[in-house]
């Protein structure tokens, strides 16, 4: 029977790893629960939702291994009320579990180990090594872009595409398109694209740090998996074909704005606040040195920005989700941007001048 001690800290980190895989409303009881494996000196949390997989190994004092399951959220609740510097021994009784820290003791219900449906590693097809912080930059320029429950599937998640000596991340929601990419020193024996599903994306960028550290990535047929060396993430890849990404983004545009990055979102971002509610839509007019901002909603109020740019082409009149303009500027950390234009029913392409890697396409609406 399972009886373990370690300090309230390393406990609440692991769980906090692993908890935003837990579900609030599950299907299957088991999977409100984490699944904790003790031996040597080791101790692994893991938490599924029989798509996404997380598991997080923590030190520990092992006076009896064993493997148990708890309720995730109360034993979160538990660690994070107990005082910092606190040591915490778990003990497995039969069906239950006993809590002790200081003076405090909770018991748990438990659920059978056995019953926990972990989900099996397949041998992977591709095996690299990337830095931490290259991947979260990505996804940090992309996944605001992901389809929510569309009925396209496949848009529903994050395409990344490995190539030798370069890295890319895709999202698209059939409205707007999000691509940014890293130079790399990986090598791939052929060109790898998968679809991975929104909610690992979000617990990547949750748990990836800025930094040089390098993680692996094993990729399979149907499955991502992603060791940052203290935590493991386990995902079943999306079946299907990502749309023709190249094809999306404008190559023909004749006019050309450029704006301070930070000048040109406030206007937005005020203007966005007497938009439609609804659609969200804003006017914008240009001329040589002049970007004007319009937009209303149906209770007849309005508002009028009006900024200093450089503009190159003829007058133009056009209309944007203002959403839309909103993220892809704030995906992009430079001081100046550049959108390129071609007609009001035409696409629109914004970058960093810096970094034209970096791409956002943000289709029109007619206002």
């Amino acid at each position: 029977m399972m009886n373990i001690q370690t300090s309230r800290g390393e406990l609440l980190g692991a769980i906090q790893s692993v908890i935003g895989v837990v579900e609030r409303r599950q299907s299957l009881p088991i999977l409100s629960n984490v699944l904790m494996v003790a031996s040597d000196d080791e101790l692994s949390i893991t938490a599924s939702d029989l798509e996404l997989q997380a598991e997080r190994r923590i030190r520990i004092q092992n006076v009896a291994p064993g493997r148990m399951t708890l309720p995730a959220r109360k034993l979160h609740d538990i660690c994070r009320g107990l005082p910092e510097g606190a040591s915490v021994t778990i003990e497995q009784d039969q069906a239950r579990a006993v809590i002790r820290s200081g003076k405090s003791r909770y018991v748990l219900s438990c659920l059978p180990a056995e019953e926990f449906p972990l989900m099996a590693s397949a041998g992977a097809e591709v095996s690299v090594k990337l830095r931490g912080g290259d991947l979260k930059d990505l996804i940090n320029r992309t996944q605001f872009a992901i389809a929510q429950q569309d009925v396209r599937y496949y848009l529903n998640g994050l395409m990344l595409e490995l190539k030798t000596g370069k890295l890319r991340a895709v999202a698209t929601d059939g409205h707007r398109l999000a691509l940014a990419e890293k130079d790399s020193d990986i090598t791939v024996a052929k060109d790898i694209q998968a679809i991975v599903p929104r909610k690992a994306v979000m617990e990547l960028q949750r748990q990836l740090e800025q930094s040089t550290q390098e993680i692996d990535i094993r990729i399979s047929a149907g499955q991502i998996e992603v060791d940052t060396g203290e935590l493991k993430l386990l995902s079943k890849l999306i079946d299907g074909r990502f749309p023709d990404y190249q094809r999306v983004v404008p190559d023909n545009s004749d006019k050309q704005l450029s704006s301070h990055r930070e000048r040109l979102r406030s206007a937005l971002a005020r203007a966005a606040v007497l938009s439609n509610e609804k659609f969200r839509g804003v006017r914008l007019q240009l001329d040589a040195t002049t970007l004007r901002i319009e937009t209303q909603n149906p209770d007849q109020e309005e508002a009028q920005e009006e900024i200093e740019v450089t503009y190159q082409g003829d007058p133009l009149e056009i209309g944007f989700n203002v959403n839309y303009l909103l993220d892809a500027l704030d995906a992009i950390d430079s001081e100046d941007v550049v959108i390129e234009l071609r007609s009001a029913d035409a696409s629109g392409l914004i970058y960093d001048p810096k970094h034209k890697e970096n791409k956002y396409v943000v289709m029109p609406m007619r206002l």
